[in-house]
C-alpha cells in the first residue's frame, strides 16, 4: 500500500488506517480510530512516530510488548514508507523512509500557502481590552489586549471567520468622577494645553478626585462619623451621584462634557493601541448598552427561569447547580452588571450570529461568567452552548523594576516607552546597527522591545498569573521574542547572500542528517499547531512551538558546514529551501502572535 507520490498523503492518518485494519485481520476485531494513539517518538529513541499501544491490549488479550511487535510487523509489511520498529514497552516507535520527509517537504512544505488552513465555516466573536474611560490602559489590559488579538488571529489562521469586538465601559459614577475633578480643578485644561495624552489627562483628574475625597472622608471622621458613613457623606461623592443622574436624565451640559471628556481619551487609546498593534472590528459603548437585559429578565419570569421577591426584586436560584441565588434587577427596576450583560450578549448574537463567542476577561471575574452562561442556558438561548470565558491571570513586576506614574498600577505606555528604550541599549550594546539609518534603528528598536514584550506574556498559559522582568524578556538567547527574531533575520541574511530562489526541488535521495529530518518533521506540524492552539484559545502553544522551530535552525545551521559554500548543488538547494521554509514558519507564527520580524538585525 505505497503512498501516493503525486498527493502526499498525511502518514499519520495512513498508519492509524492500517492499525485498524491490522487489529482486525490480527485479531478479528474492530479498533475504533479515537482509540488509535500516535505521538512523535521521543528523542532518545530510533524512529519517527510511536503508536501507544496499551488501548489495543484489550482486543489482543496478549502483553503490550507481543502485541507492539504483532502490529510492527504487520506495518512494516503493509506500508512500505516504514522501513523499521523497534518496541519500548507498551510503545510501537516507527522509522519512515527518509525519502517520504523530503517528498512531504517539497510538495507541501515549499508552498508559499503552506501553513494555511480552509475555512472550516464557523463565526467566532472575540470581546477583549474593555476598558474604563477614566483612565489609561496599564499592564494588565496589555495581557488582554495582547491576548485577545492573538487569539483572534489564532482562531483566523485554523479557519474561522473572526470578529474582534470591544465593550467600552463609557459611563457609570467612575466616570463623573474625573469629569466633576476636571470641572472643579481643571481650569479649562485640554490635551494640547497640557501635552498629555487623553487618556491620561482624563486620569489625572480621576486621581485627584480620589485625593480630594479622602480628605472630606478624614474631615468627616474628625467630625464623628465612621469612616462608612464619612464615604457615603463626603460632599464629593454626592456631587459624583447627582451628576450621575443628570447624565441619565440626558442634562445638555454634561452629556456635553462627557462627551468632550470621552472624545479626549478615545483618542489617547488610539495611539496606545496603535503601538500595541491591535485592532477592533466593532465596538460596543456601555452607555448605549446599560438599559439592555429588562426584556430577557420579563422574558425568564415568563418562562419561570426567574422569581420575584416579596420586595419586588427579580432573581434566579442557581443553588442546585453549585452557585448560589442571584440578583438580576433590583426592587427599584434598575438594572445590575448580569442584567446588562443578559442583554449585551443577546445584541451581539442577533449582530453577528456567531457559533461562538470568547471573552477575554481576567480570572477575578470567573465566578460571573459562569452565572452569565448558565442563565442563558437556562433561558433556552441555542447560542450560549458557544460561550467560552477566556479567564486569564494578573501580570507581576519584579519589585521596583518600573515606577508607575500614580504609584499603583503600571502605565501601558510607559511600558511600552521602556521596552522600546531597552532595546535601543541592548542592540545599540551588541554594535551591530551602525551601518542602519535613524529611520532603521528606531523602527528595529521598535520591532524588538515590542515583540519582547508580546512573547514573554504570550508564552505562558493564559491561566497563570505571571511575572514580567522587562529587562530579562530582551534577551538574544534563550525562549524570547529577540532570539527568535535573530533567527528569522539570520536566516534572510543567509539567503540573500545565497541569492535563493525559492521552488526549486531536488532529487529525494539526497541523505539527510538527523537534524535535517528533525527539521523537517517539526515544521510539517505547523498547521497542526496552529489547529491546536486555536482549539485551546491558548497562544502559548503556538509560541513554544516557534522556539522549538528557531532553536532546532540553530542547531541545524551550527552542525552543518557554511550552506553558501556546500559544493553539492542538491544539497545546497536543499538546505537552502530549508532554511527559507523555516523563515516562514518563523514570520508567519510570530505574524499570529502580533509580533514583526526584521530583515535584518
Amino acid at each position: 500500500m505505497p503512498l501516493e507520490t503525486n498527493r502526499i498523503m498525511n502518514i499519520q492518518q495512513h498508519i492509524t488506517t492500517a492499525t485498524i485494519n491490522a487489529v482486525k485481520e490480527l485479531y478479528n476485531q474492530d479498533l475504533p480510530e479515537a482509540q488509535v494513539n500516535l505521538q512523535d517518538t521521543r528523542s532518545e529513541f530510533e524512529g519517527e512516530i510511536t503508536i501507544v499501544v496499551f488501548p489495543v491490549v484489550r482486543f489482543s488479550k496478549k502483553s503490550p510488548e507481543a502485541t507492539a511487535n504483532d502490529l510492527g510487523e504487520y506495518l512494516k509489511e503493509h506500508i512500505e514508507e516504514i522501513t523499521a520498529f523497534n518496541v519500548v514497552k507498551g510503545f510501537l516507535n516507527l522509522s519512515i523512509v527518509s525519502s517520504y520527509w523530503i517528498d512531504l517537504f517539497q510538495t507541501d512544505l515549499l508552498k508559499e500557502s503552506f501553513g494555511t488552513i480552509p475555512s472550516n465555516g464557523k463565526k467566532v466573536m472575540v470581546e477583549y481590552s474593555s476598558p474604563n474611560t477614566n483612565k489609561p490602559l496599564h499592564l494588565g489590559h496589555v495581557r488582554n489586549n495582547l491576548l485577545g488579538y492573538s487569539v483572534s488571529e489564532l482562531l483566523k489562521a485554523s479557519g474561522s471567520e473572526v470578529y474582534k469586538v470591544n465593550l467600552v465601559n463609557d459611563r457609570g459614577i467612575h466616570i463623573c468622577k474625573s469629569m466633576l475633578a476636571w470641572q472643579k480643578w481643571g481650569n479649562g485644561e485640554t490635551p494640547e494645553s497640557s501635552g498629555l495624552k487623553g487618556d491620561h489627562l482624563v486620569g489625572k483628574y480621576y486621581v485627584i478626585f480620589d485625593k480630594e475625597y479622602k480628605k472630606e472622608i478624614e474631615a468627616l471622621k474628625e467630625a464623628g462619623q465612621t469612616e462608612d458613613e464619612g464615604k457615603k457623606n463626603a460632599p464629593l461623592i454626592k456631587e459624583a451621584q447627582a451628576m450621575l443622574l443628570a447624565w441619565e436624565a440626558g442634562d445638555e451640559e454634561v452629556i456635553s462634557l462627557w462627551k468632550k471628556m470621552n472624545g479626549w481619551v478615545y483618542d489617547g487609546f488610539a495611539v496606545s493601541y496603535k503601538n500595541l498593534g491591535v485592532d477592533f472590528d466593532q465596538y460596543y459603548y456601555e452607555s448605549n448598552t446599560y438599559l439592555l437585559g429588562k426584556d430577557t429578565v420579563e422574558e425568564g419570569l415568563t418562562k419561570g427561569v426567574f422569581f420575584k421577591k416579596p420586595d419586588g426584586s427579580v432573581w434566579i436560584d442557581l443553588t442546585a447547580d453549585g452557585l448560589d441565588q442571584k440578583l438580576v434587577l433590583r426592587a427599584d427596576g434598575t438594572s445590575v452588571y448580569i442584567t446588562q450583560d443578559l442583554g449585551t450578549a443577546q445584541m451581539k448574537y442577533d449582530d453577528f450570529k456567531m457559533d461562538e463567542s470568547i471573552y477575554v476577561v481576567g480570572n477575578e471575574q470567573d465566578y460571573h461568567f459562569k452565572v452569565l452562561f448558565l442563565i442563558l442556558d437556562k433561558l433556552g438561548k441555542s447560542w450560549a452552548k458557544g460561550l467560552y470565558h477566556l479567564s486569564y491571570g494578573m501580570v507581576d513586576l519584579p519589585s521596583g523594576k518600573m515606577k508607575s506614574r500614580e504609584g499603583t498600577v503600571v502605565d501601558a505606555d510607559d511600558l511600552i516607552a521602556e521596552m522600546i528604550a531597552t532595546a535601543k541599549q541592548k542592540t545599540e550594546a551588541l554594535g551591530k546597527v551602525d551601518h542602519f539609518s535613524e529611520e532603521e534603528k528606531e523602527s528595529l528598536y521598535y520591532k524588538i522591545g515590542m515583540g519582547a514584550l508580546k512573547y514573554f506574556l504570550l508564552k505562558v498559559e493564559p491561566k497563570k498569573r505571571l511575572l514580567f522582568d522587562p529587562a530579562e524578556s530582551i534577551d538574544f538567547q534563550g525562549n524570547t521574542g529577540p532570539f527568535i527574531q535573530y533567527t528569522h533575520a539570520r536566516i534572510k541574511s543567509l539567503l540573500s547572500k545565497a541569492e535563493y530562489k525559492n521552488g526549486q526541488h531536488v532529487a529525494n535521495n539526497i541523505a539527510l542528517s538527523a537534524t535535517e529530518l528533525e527539521m523537517i518533521i517539526l515544521l510539517s506540524r505547523y498547521p497542526a499547531e496552529i489547529a491546536s492552539s486555536a482549539k485551546a484559545f491558548s497562544p502559548a502553544t503556538l509560541a513554544n512551538y516557534i522556539y522549538e522551530v528557531a532553536k532546532m535552525f540553530n542547531k541545524f545551521y551550527h552542525e552543518i558546514p557554511p550552506i553558501v559554500k556546500e559544493e553539492d548543488e542538491a544539497l545546497k538547494q536543499h538546505r537552502l529551501n530549508l532554511s527559507w521554509v523555516t523563515a516562514n514558519v518563523l514570520k508567519s507564527g510570530m505574524r499570529i502572535l502580533g509580533i514583526e520580524v526584521p530583515e535584518r538585525m
